[in-house]
């Protein structure tokens, strides 16, 4: 069994340094956070710590103050303490893990490696954070000891929000070690794991800056703008609503195009090469600093007169247009719930939308699978590294899965896109899918269907439940024994607001779950545990002026959420991600929670001047008073 990191020092106090240093802290490790000596000096600040330090304490003060904030809490910040690679150096004997996220330059991470190797312990592991520096270049001269505990973890920013871990071991790194590093970050720093293999970018960033560049290249051919395309690669495929544009504004293009010249310079025999290298108006854009968000102005600048946009063709801003077919489909896209749905309709429009997502889907589909086994030996991994670094609703897989399988297979070959022959033996053996409803995903190098390398601690409901069909059911929820004599609540509106039959259902489940089993769990599905009550309800019937159906709604959700305090049950609420208004409310009411870290929670209706109406002040105050000690006054 792998011993957990205790103790950890990030060298290097920049954007990333100081995020991965905050993270540490925010999984309760104790953490060191270096820097260099500030150049220029005067010789009476040289024996200062105060001046000594100062680019670590900066680091520090950056991720307290940021935005989004890099530390869960600010008290964690006293986990992380402050120095410099010039005095404190002699302190990593005793760390587990040292982590450098100095400047990409392979002459600046080989003289830090050489001087670690004189002072870090016989077990301290030595981890990069390389977005794609070779590993056996950056370790080249070192020792075998050294070699063995060194590999790359490449976070993704922000730190505390990304998912993303890629771990990558080198020819000589320890198993053991990969194992461990594994391990720490699933259990204690929450993310999620994918090996990569040691080249160019890893995973994510290969297929991600692939698409992205194509993306750009494609708009040029379609004669689409900026607009059209962000309206096209945001939900309606999947993706976010910062889309393509807005998302290069995001990263910085100076930092987007040192991925892609990277790319182009290092991936000298890959087929696809012609698409990393970035097109001029990128280049240009960079030249005139025009950077994304971190000088205001990049594909996108927000001025006094309203939003422009950078026009490829003619290099300068103009006002924020578009085409307005193409805004008008693709809005009543992303209203479409159901992703998969969403991308089959954008797929078979046979507009300039559908035909440009095509090219950009299919594109990407035929590259992701021709990179098994180069960068990632399972479609898992790749699908996992899309959506947990990218922010992708479905990775590449995934997405070929919710076109179909075959029908989309054929018409890839019908265009020309190149199919790897791993495929054409999944098709041959008969597969229809890549995953399976039971678990399972087609391994494309066994040529057979294995089991999925699921977190042995997060179980699916749908594993869960017993019988062929729930316990209860309505339009707006569900009841599913889930064994153990344990019933289960599961939420099924949009965003999983709450309605009338989930009032009802709230009901129904206390009742059968105080009559036929031991305890409740309310656990629901989707990107947000409960995003409240159903304020378009609500509106229509202020405007109607029903007050008394207005008053009639209020008391029985307040019913409900007191069904579930005095239930003779146990109830236990397991929020995530948006639990706010009703959803806080439930959740204040049950006798356990079981939360996500990143839970987003509150009783939003004070922001509109009005008092929660589902028994959640009262609940906040009972709860507050519960855990007053006894004969406290």
């Amino acid at each position: 069994m792998s011993k957990p990191i205790r103790r950890a020092c990030v060298i290097g106090a920049g954007v990333m340094g100081s995020g991965i240093a905050a993270h540490f802290a925010n999984a309760g490790i104790e953490t060191l956070l270096l820097d260099i000596v500030p150049p220029n000096l005067t010789e009476e600040e040289k024996k200062s710590r105060k001046h000594r330090n100062r680019f670590a304490d900066s680091g520090l003060q950056n991720a307290i103050k940021g935005r989004p904030a890099g530390f869960m809490h600010r008290s964690k910040a006293a986990l992380v303490k402050t120095g410099n690679i010039e005095d404190d150096l002699e302190k990593l004997k005793d760390v587990d893990l040292v982590i450098e996220a100095v400047v990409e330059r392979l002459d600046i991470k080989r003289s830090l490696f050489e001087k670690l190797e004189k002072v870090i312990g016989e077990d301290t592991i030595v981890a990069s954070n390389t977005s794609g520096l070779r590993i056996s270049e950056m370790i080249d001269g070192r020792s075998e000891s050294f070699k063995k505990r060194f590999l790359v973890m490449h976070f993704f920013n922000p730190v505390r929000y990304m998912k993303l871990l890629e771990v990558v071991a080198g020819e000589d790194t320890d198993p053991a070690v990969v194992e461990r590093i594994k391990k720490a970050g699933r259990d204690q720093l929450g993310k999620g794991i994918v090996l990569g293999k040691d080249t160019p970018n890893f995973v994510g960033n290969r297929i991600g800056c692939h698409s992205l560049l194509y993306i750009m290249q494609l708009m040029l051919e379609e004669g689409l703008s900026p607009e059209d395309v962000d309206a096209i690669t945001g939900p309606p495929m999947g993706h976010p609503k910062s889309a393509s544009f807005r998302t290069a504004d995001m990263v910085g293009l100076d930092t987007f195009l040192h991925v892609a010249n990277n790319c182009y310079e290092s991936l000298v025999d890959d087929p696809e090469r012609e698409v990393f290298k970035a097109p001029d108006f990128l280049v240009k854009m960079v030249e005139k600093n025009l950077l994304g968000n971190k000088t205001r102005a990049g594909f996108y600048q927000r001025t006094k007169e309203g939003i422009l946009t950078f026009d490829p063709v003619k290099l300068e801003y103009r006002p924020r247009g578009g085409d307005e077919e193409i805004r008008k489909f693709t809005k009543k896209l992303s209203g479409i719930e159901d992703v998969r749905e969403r991308v089959r309709q954008l797929v078979a429009d046979e507009g300039p939308a559908g035909k440009f997502a095509w090219k950009a889907i299919a594109r990407s589909l035929s590259y992701s699978a021709n990179l098994i086994p180069e960068i990632a030996d399972s479609v898992e991994a790749i699908d996992d590294a899309m959506r947990w670094g990218y922010n992708w609703e479905l990775g590449p897989f995934e997405t070929w899965d919710a076109l179909g399988f075959e029908e989309t297979l054929e018409r890839m070959k019908k265009d020309g896109y190149r199919i790897p022959e791993s495929v054409e033996k999944m098709k041959a053996a008969g597969a229809k899918s890549f995953y399976t409803d039971d678990g399972k995903v087609f391994d494309l190098l066994k040529g057979e269907y294995v089991a999925r390398d699921a977190d042995p601690r997060a179980v699916p409901l749908a594993l869960l439940r017993k019988g062929e069909s729930p316990v209860f059911k309505n339009a707006g929820a569900e009841a599913w024994d889930l064994g153990d004599g344990v019933l289960s609540l599961t939420f099924k509106t949009k965003a999983n607001s709450i309605d009338g039959d989930v009032i009802k259902a709230i009901h129904e489940a206390t009742t059968i779950a105080e009559r036929d089993f031991k305890a409740l769990v309310i656990a629901n599905e989707g990107e947000h545990f409960c995003v409240g009550a159903n304020l378009f309800m609500i509106v229509m019937a202020a405007k109607q002026k029903a007050w008394d159906q207005i008053r009639s709604v209020v008391a029985e959700f307040q019913g409900a959420v007191q069904r579930i305090r005095y239930a003779s049950v146990p109830v236990v609420a397991a929020p995530y991600g948006m639990t706010v208004g009703g959803g806080l409310e439930i959740c204040l009411a049950a006798d356990a929670t079981q939360a996500f870290a990143e839970t987003f929670s509150g009783l939003v209706e004070v922001g509109v001047g009005l008092i929660p109406g589902g028994a959640g002040n009262v609940n906040l105050l009972f709860n507050a008073l519960e855990k007053v000690p006894e004969g406290v006054k």
